[in-house]
């Protein structure tokens, strides 16, 4: 985490924070009527049988995962965190909504990582938190659900498991079509054998997003603490377009559309493959469709050489019509006949058996996946190993398309060899301050 900072922020941590726990507290009052409508099914489980739960990043993803999470009875969200106060009264709505009392709010997740009332953590913050928050949280003894990409720099998988590793803690990674009854049994199906010897994959998201325009840097909002936001990512003023959900598309804070989706369904390809890390990768791509502040490609295309396997990526998102008629999916290639899977079912081609599956619920089973392994200290459905290995195949791709050349890749020791372009890639260079 960074020290505080006068040249990141105009305001003062403690008086911001205290200013932040006023306005809160009264967030909190508008939503406490609310609270008389918790479930009885909820409140028949006994405080100390429930999971308690602190939630990271609250707006979108992390606002849905409160809610779905306050809807298990043995779990009991305690506190919810964002460093944008604004966040606070819809995610508080939600858990309300969902059967709860209203959680506590706070500004800083340290001070939910200090809690010895919190059990495990759910850290739905940008990319470039996702690594160090983690091992953070590990290191206060939580267990945590930790949004996709897991990582923002390939070097940082490997701390991640150690830290889960050394403190005992069980860390599940948002990857949710590894907990859906589908995607498994698609899985199952490549390992029957009945599509002959399966040696590509394809995977790919074709849809049309907006372009984000240009904006000019400004003034940092009253009620965030850029500053926290920042944490380990270089010093850049404040600007709208790098800020709520437009991040992703800067290369400080995200992976653009190769980590945003690709990392899902670049991990079933993998899966279903059943190959670890490339030692080859070429991209190329830019940006076609858009001219904004986005730094990440709008078009790309990916190919991952494995041994005797291949996987190819694609992204399109100034175009509507998909591949295999899906915007998004995963196609696997065998000499028998191909299948074709995503969210929302499968299906078997050019085979002698006509098979398919319906959709299969993902985000729920993943989420109940987690709380049963706190409880039974198992290894959960996507572990660190697997989201490592998922996040590295988007950071591959992107790093391959910022060098501008196929690069060689060295699954064992995780770098590029001797070439100093790559390898530079592969680590956050500015150093993290506690």
């Amino acid at each position: 985490m960074s020290s505080d900072n006068p040249q990141r922020s105009a305001v003062n941590r403690r008086e911001f924070l205290g200013r932040s726990a006023q306005r809160a507290a009264g967030v909190a009052v508008g939503v406490v009527g609310l609270t008389a409508t918790a479930s009885a099914a909820v409140a028949s489980v006994s405080a100390q049988d429930r999971v308690r739960v602190g939630v990271i990043g609250v707006r979108n993803q992390g606002k849905l995962l409160a809610g779905e999470l306050a809807r298990l009875q043995d779990i009991e969200i305690r506190s919810l965190c964002d460093v944008d106060e604004s966040q606070f009264a819809p995610a508080l709505h939600a858990v309300v909504d969902a059967g709860q009392k209203a959680p506590a709010i706070e500004r800083d997740f340290r001070r939910l990582l200090d809690d010895p009332g919190i059990d495990a953590v759910v850290i739905a913050t940008p990319d470039h938190w996702h690594a160090r928050m983690t091992s953070l949280a590990c290191q206060a003894g939580k267990d945590v659900y930790v949004e996709s990409p897991a990582t923002h720099f390939i070097a940082e998988g490997p701390e991640m498991m150690a830290a889960a590793q050394r403190f005992n803690r069980v860390v599940q990674v948002g990857l949710q079509q590894r907990s859906g009854a589908h995607f498994l049994s698609a899985i199952d199906f490549l390992r029957s054998g009945r599509l002959g010897h399966v040696k590509l994959a394809k995977a790919w998201i074709v849809h049309r997003r907006k372009s984000i325009g240009h904006k000019p840097d400004c003034e940092q909002p009253s009620n965030v603490d850029y500053a926290q936001w920042l944490g380990p990512a270089p010093e850049r003023p404040f600007n709208q377009n790098r800020f709520h959900f437009n991040w992703r598309w800067c290369w400080d804070f995200g992976g653009g559309e190769l980590a945003h989706w690709g990392v899902h369904m670049l991990d079933v390809a993998r899966w279903g493959l059943d190959v670890d890390l490339p030692h080859r990768v070429s991209a190329v791509g830019g940006k076609y469709g858009f001219n904004d502040d986005q730094e990440t490609p709008d078009t790309l295309s990916v190919q991952y050489a494995f041994e005797q396997k291949s996987i190819l990526w694609e992204h399109r998102l100034w175009s509507s019509h998909g591949i295999e008629g899906r915007s998004s999916g995963v196609s696997f290639h065998g000499d028998r006949g191909t299948l074709v899977v995503d969210r929302g079912g499968w299906k078997v081609y050019d085979c002698a058996e006509s098979v398919t599956a319906d959709s299969s619920d993902l985000q729920s089973a993943h989420l109940r996946n987690f709380v049963d392994c706190v409880r039974n200290r198992q290894t959960p459905a996507a572990d660190l190993q697997i989201g490592h290995a998922a996040a590295t195949l988007c950071h591959l791709g992107n790093i391959a398309y910022r060098v501008g050349y196929e690069v060689k890749f060295d699954p064992q020791f995780l770098n590029f060899g001797s070439d100093n372009d790559a390898n530079a890639l592969l680590v956050n260079s500015r150093p993290i301050v506690s």
